[in-house]
């Protein structure tokens, strides 16, 4: 099953933090959700981003969906501060 956005919404996955440098350094586990998300799909009515972008949004301002076992946010066009 997939998300379909209605009016000036976006659905979008989290990434997760990564759990090494480069150089191979374990990092301690994250205390917050990264604030960036790649952009699954778009309702009729977005106009500044697209499906494959990078944002970055505001982190109190999302809803959480498990379809299945797969995590998704969806966020108001508003709500996104910028894409990377």
């Amino acid at each position: 099953m997939q998300l379909k956005p209605l009016q000036d919404r976006v659905v979008a996955t989290i990434e997760q933090p990564l759990e090494t440098t480069k150089s191979g350094i374990l990092l301690g586990e994250a205390k917050e959700k990264p604030a960036y998300a790649v952009v699954e799909s778009v309702g009729p009515d977005v106009k500044t981003v697209k499906k494959g972008d990078k944002i970055v949004y505001k982190a109190y301002s999302t809803t959480d969906v498990k379809v299945d076992e797969k995590d998704y946010i969806i966020i108001k066009e508003e709500d996104i501060l910028a894409t990377l």
